[in-house]
Parts: C-alpha cells; sequence; structure tokens
C-alpha cells in the first residue's frame, strides 16, 4: 500500500489546485463589481445632496451617468425612483424660464407721458432681420400693439392689411396698417383682442411682406408673457 501513497497525495494537491483555480475567476469577476458598486454610491451620495439643495440640472445628468455607467447596482436601482420625474420637472421648468426671459419689460418717459412696453424678437427670422412684437401704453396715446423691423425699410401694406396668423396652430387673421409717420412697423387694429388670445397662446406666426425680404413668415414664442410685469394705463378720472 505505501507504493499508493505518492499517488494519493498527487491527486489530492491536482484537487486543490483546481479547486483554487475555478475560485480565482470568481474572485476576479467579482472585485471590479464590488468596486462599481462602491464608485456607484458615492455618486449617488452625491446626487442625493444635490436633490436636497434643488439643484436639478447637475442632478438630473449625475443620474443618467449613474443609471447608464452602473446599470446593475443599488445605487442605480435607487436613482431610477425619482430621475424620471425629476428629468420632468427640470424639462418644463427650464422651458417656462427660457419662455420668461424672451420678454422685456420696460416702463419710461416718453414725449410728454410715460410708457409701458413689453417686447418679444421673433424666434425667426434672427439675427439682423429680427422682427419685434410690441406692447405699448402710453398714458396720452392710450394702448398700442405693433410688429417693428429692427433692419430695412418696414413691411409692405397699402391701407389696411389683411395677415393670415396662427395661435398655437389655430388659424386667425389680424388686420394692420402702417403708421402714418413712416416708422417702420405694422400696427394691429383690434389690440385687445390680439392681447386677450396672446395670453393664451405658447406660439404665434404671422405672414408679413416685408421691404427687404419678401414674404416672410415671423414667429414668435409668446407662452413667457407676463401681464402684471407691464404696467397698466392709470385710470381715467
Amino acid at each position: 500500500m505505501r507504493r499508493f501513497a505518492p499517488l494519493a497525495v498527487l491527486l489530492a494537491t491536482a484537487t486543490v489546485a483546481a479547486c483554487s483555480q475555478q475560485s480565482e475567476p470568481q474572485a476576479a469577476q467579482q472585485a471590479p463589481a464590488n468596486n462599481q458598486a462602491d464608485e456607484a454610491a458615492k455618486k449617488l451620495e452625491t446626487y442625493q445632496q444635490l436633490l436636497k439643495l434643488h439643484n436639478d440640472g447637475p442632478a438630473v445628468q449625475l443620474g443618467h451617468e449613474i443609471v447608464d455607467k452602473y446599470p446593475d447596482t443599488p445605487a442605480a436601482a435607487e436613482v431610477k425612483k425619482t430621475l424620471d420625474n425629476l428629468e420632468t420637472n427640470y424639462k418644463a421648468t427650464s422651458e417656462k424660464a427660457r419662455l420668461t426671459a424672451l420678454w422685456l419689460y420696460q416702463t419710461s418717459p416718453m414725449q410728454g407721458g410715460t410708457q409701458s412696453t413689453a417686447t418679444i424678437q421673433s424666434s425667426r427670422p434672427t439675427g439682423e432681420e429680427t422682427v419685434r412684437l410690441i406692447l405699448r401704453r402710453h398714458t396720452s396715446w392710450g394702448q398700442t400693439v405693433f410688429l417693428y423691423a429692427t433692419a430695412g425699410k418696414g413691411f409692405v401694406c397699402k391701407g389696411d392689411c389683411t395677415l393670415k396668423a396662427t395661435f398655437d396652430g389655430k388659424p386667425k387673421t389680424l388686420k394692420a396698417f402702417r403708421p402714418p409717420t413712416g416708422e417702420p412697423a405694422l400696427i394691429f387694429r383690434n389690440d385687445p383682442q390680439f392681447i386677450k388670445d396672446m395670453a393664451k397662446t405658447k406660439r404665434i406666426t404671422i405672414d408679413v411682406v416685408t421691404v427687404s425680404r419678401g414674404e416672410t413668415t415671423l414667429t414668435f414664442e409668446t407662452g413667457g408673457f407676463d401681464g402684471d410685469k407691464w404696467a397698466p394705463l392709470p385710470k381715467k378720472k
């Protein structure tokens, strides 16, 4: 029996070695997974801090990074609980802020009275061909709504013009005329109705003919208008 002892030892040694070789790949696989979980957990802490600070933009960006880069980690599962709603609210808030910033409100002395204006520039055309939509209240002249061309000689219009327009895709017609004083403008006839309709509208298009461009469709993203920032006319005594 002694002659078989070395063989038994050899077989036992081989078995141990084989087990060691099988466990090494498992350990090698577990190490990166543990590292990823640790990295994700650290990023999750930062994500949660951003949420507490209401710093939604960076939080959305970091949340996507955690979900995309560490998809199978507990941190990713935790982020998924809040990320969709956070991103939806962030986009809505950002869009509202963008639209609000398109408007400029001013109140100042103007030719023997006080003038209050709310102004927005056209989204199209852009650059030097931009057209302004201006809502004006003047203590002497009353209320006026008009288009003002920032370049060129203004608009082609004889007498009263009928302009095709859309308010959030719904077709409308606008009556307008050029001021007799020669400014590159078109003044709307029914400004109270225009303001009423505009206050419920996110996007207005108006087809005009300009001296410099010919037939042109103007686009105004009016959804951020705040009537409280446009100073009213003083009540008549």
